[in-house]
């Protein structure tokens, strides 16, 4: 991988500083913000600053190298791109950007289930390659549909969400008016016409909604009754029944993420998880929790020999990502950095 440097953008927080001028506050808080009083936010990235990394100057050195081999493909960076929902809010046709930008530099992306894009859209995009993060369906009938589409774009990688039994508080977005059902109040209608790029791109490439759901939204739905769509069909709670037969349909690699603990960890190694993914939702979910960084090294010891052990939630730069892999990741995702 060839990198080049952007002089006005060199750090993450450039392009963040860049990114709350361009859009929207609305658009922004629902990005930037965590959960409740966005404590465990601030958590995710102090403690990965209290990780330190020894040198070993002395050490032979025959060449950095670091494409990383990942359920059977070779990828040439120890990181991917995050799933997140409702991407096209921040920007229009992101998913897209982001999917096309993970292909040529032969890193994974992953689709979220509440995505702005459709599964095959992306699928298109990536030639195959991305991978998809699904929110688990009430109804088994939804679920085996999802499942159906994704083999059928051959899928490599499913990641299947554990950590949402229910919605995180974000009182960024309730001010908002981004709760469900949305509302656009005279303050949003301001803070559009103060970013007219984003407001005619949006208008280009028409209101986001959930593409890979439309299929089994019904077609007099409207913004109104979106919320409680969307709370009838999806279950949050997942327990080891609900994963036993998605492993049995899926024959491509399986991923659970959000996987805290030690217990956790073990089910996910007897129901036959390729990987785990620890992460806790970027800190947009429990805010008393603990930081991803905290308990990556004891479950990278202790099963890292027997599943892939891999971490996304609060990295901003290629020093955490040393910091992550030195505690034993073998793979690393973000997701705000990218957007």
């Amino acid at each position: 991988m060839i990198l080049s440097y952007n002089p006005d953008y060199p750090s993450v927080q450039d392009l963040k500083a860049k990114a709350k001028k361009r859009i929207p506050k609305f658009a922004f808080d629902y990005l930037e913000g965590g959960c409740n009083e966005d404590i465990n936010l601030a958590r995710n990235k102090a403690d990965l600053q209290e990780v330190k990394l020894m040198p070993n100057y002395l050490k032979k050195f025959a060449g950095h190298d670091m494409t990383v081999n990942l359920f059977g493909h070779k990828y040439d960076a120890p990181f991917g791109i995050s799933p997140i929902g409702l991407q096209g809010l921040i920007w229009p046709n992101s998913p897209e950007i982001l999917a096309k930008a993970a292909f040529k530099n032969n890193i994974p992306y992953i689709l979220s289930t509440v995505s702005t894009s459709s599964i095959e859209r992306i699928a298109t995009l990536s030639e195959g390659r991305a991978w998809f993060q699904l929110y688990h369906p009430t109804k088994n009938e939804l679920r085996d549909d999802i499942i159906k589409r994704l083999q059928a774009v051959q899928c490599p990688v499913l990641v299947v969400l554990v950590d949402v039994p229910s919605f995180g508080f974000r009182p960024r977005d309730i001010r908002n008016g981004l709760a469900m059902p949305p509302k656009m109040s005279v303050k949003n209608i301001l803070q559009v016409m103060g970013k007219p790029l984003w407001g005619i791109e949006t208008l280009r490439a028409g209101i986001p909604g959930f593409a890979t759901l439309k299929p089994y939204m019904p077609g007099n739905l409207n913004m109104s009754k979106l919320g409680q769509f969307m709370n009838q069909t999806f279950a949050g709670r997942i327990d080891v029944d609900k994963i036993k037969p998605i492993r049995e349909m899926w024959k491509g690699a399986l991923v659970l993420k959000g996987i805290v603990n030690e217990e956790d960890a073990q089910k996910a190694i007897s129901l036959g998880v390729d990987g785990i993914i620890v992460s806790n939702h970027g800190g947009r979910q429990i805010d008393a929790g603990e930081s991803s960084i905290k308990p990556l090294k004891n479950l990278a010891d202790k099963y890292g020999h027997q599943i892939k052990v891999m971490i996304d939630s609060g990295l901003r730069s290629g020093p955490d990502i040393a910091r992550c892999l030195a505690s034993g990741a073998c793979f690393t995702f973000m997701g705000r950095p990218f957007m």
